[in-house]
């Protein structure tokens, strides 16, 4: 997947929910055409298989399952979301924190299927620890940052430098990602100054009161 990326994870917020979120998916794919900057989505898990049919995006899950398909009811399967065409799935969002060894198992299915891997860490020292699993991204974002109005890269900006030099001492290959508070392009500016390679974000973008303004800011200089 090409890099610098902003992947959009648009949580269960009402501005994404049902024909909000539709709204706020096809915005991406307008700034994606407009810019050509790598742009991905993770919808509400109910609007996967809508999404991944209708937009030009890589779509993400926002989570996968360590289960089997079959007598799993409520679950959603790595093998699911390839089927109906996802491109990748976050893994251990700090929302849904799983054990490390669902993580690795789940990256291991998920690379079986083509599918791109995200997987959520708290900091520098859980982002080499994920590293070894050898995952697609890395996403350092420290949890009492999400959702906040001072971004990872001001508030605390050596956990992702920190997590760059840590990652590539285990998984050279494996990219790194940031977020938590980020909201503008001097933000995407800053993480890739400190060696990120792209940004995860939610509320910055989704509960933004101008949507396209925020994308088009985002990848402004990337």
């Amino acid at each position: 997947m090409k890099t610098p990326l902003v992947a959009i994870n648009m949580k269960t917020y009402p501005e994404s929910t049902g024909e909000a979120g539709l709204k706020l998916a096809a915005l991406c794919e307008e700034v994606f055409e407009e810019t050509e900057k790598s742009i991905a989505i993770a919808p509400q898990q109910c609007d996967l298989s809508l999404y991944a049919n209708t937009f030009g995006l890589p779509v993400f899950a926002q989570h996968v399952d360590n289960v089997k398909q079959g007598s799993t009811t409520g679950r959603i399967t790595p093998e699911a979301i390839k089927a109906i065409g996802c491109a990748g799935t976050l893994i251990n969002h700090s929302e849904f924190r799983i054990s490390p060894e669902d993580v690795k198992i789940l990256v291991s299915r998920c690379r079986e299927l083509g599918l791109t891997t995200i997987v959520c860490t708290k900091d520098a020292e859980e982002s080499q620890a994920y590293a070894m699993f050898k995952p697609d991204f890395i996403a350092v974002e420290p949890p009492e940052l999400i959702g906040g109005d001072i971004s990872v890269t001001t508030a605390n900006p050596e956990v992702v430098s920190d997590s760059v030099k840590l990652v590539k001492q285990v998984a050279s290959e494996v990219k790194v990602l940031c977020g938590a508070g980020v909201k503008n392009g001097k933000d995407v500016s800053k993480a890739i100054e400190l060696g990120a390679d792209g940004v995860l974000l939610a509320s910055g973008v989704v509960k933004a009161k101008d949507q396209k303004a925020v994308l088009l800011d985002l990848v402004s200089d990337i």
